[in-house]
């Protein structure tokens, strides 16, 4: 009662938040925000939080409870094995291509009758409205001569002045026990065009002019754009669906 009381007294009374900053103080005040959410936002996405929609930070629960999952759902965290097991099931009879631009590939979208393309929508368009904006992330791995570096999977660093977001220790997701540890530091970084967008940036001038290419793709026939660049949608879990339906 006392740290929901302190919150409270904390909180910007706001009833439509109209960017990051605004929703995470509206939700949990001044002291949490300056020190948890605004150095790591503002490291991971390059831009002022002030400059940052307000659903970035809405998908996440806000809860008084002990319950330490990322989301309320009664599922979720690394399937048994990992992923690759899952990854080879589904495509178990399916020739795959690795190393191959399918943009560069004319032929490729010939030998399917339906085409799920999850690319960046605005390379897909030959950029005919312009370019959408993108984050990249950089990461450094390290083998270390130790058991345990970290004691989790994952930790994150919330200040501003660490310049990597979080460090990943891959033997805590199963539980392995390796004499020596890998770690893998995450950095953000710029996106440039030779690079490797990973996450949209959802600013009202990008928003309004994905719009376009959406409109250019509900006239595409035969072809569906999905996943975070496809649709241009950071989180497609509390996202309103953009995406034609797939059917059979």
């Amino acid at each position: 009662m006392e740290a929901l009381s302190k919150i409270e007294s904390q909180q910007l009374q706001v009833s439509y938040p109209d960017n990051l900053e605004e929703q995470a103080l509206s939700l949990v005040g001044t002291d949490i925000y300056h020190k948890l959410i605004k150095g790591y936002t503002e490291k991971q996405w390059g831009k002022d939080s002030k400059d940052l929609p307000a659903f970035i930070i809405r998908r996440l629960p806000f809860r008084f409870t002990y319950n330490n999952n990322y989301y309320n759902d009664i599922y979720q965290g690394i399937p048994i094995g990992g992923y690759n097991p899952i990854f080879k099931k589904c495509f178990a009879k399916a020739d795959v291509l690795i190393n191959t631009d399918f943009l560069s590939h004319g032929e490729l979208s010939n030998k399917a009758k339906v085409t799920i393309y999850t690319g960046a929508i605005d390379r897909y368009f030959d950029y005919c409205f312009g370019q959408l904006e993108y984050c990249s992330l950089h990461f450094e791995m390290e083998t270390l001569e130790i058991e345990n570096y970290q004691g989790n999977a994952a930790v994150n660093y919330t200040d501003r002045e660490t310049p990597y977001t979080r460090i990943i220790e891959s033997k805590h997701f199963e539980f392995g026990k390796q004499p020596n540890t890998v770690i893998t530091k995450e950095f953000p970084a710029p996106w440039k065009d030779d690079g490797e967008p990973f996450y949209p940036v959802n600013t009202t001038e990008n928003n309004k002019r994905y719009e376009q290419y959406k409109k250019k793709a509900e006239q595409s026939k035969d072809v569906y754009f999905a996943g975070r660049l496809g649709a241009y949608k950071y989180s497609l879990l509390s996202a309103k669906k953009t995406e034609r339906t797939f059917k059979k």
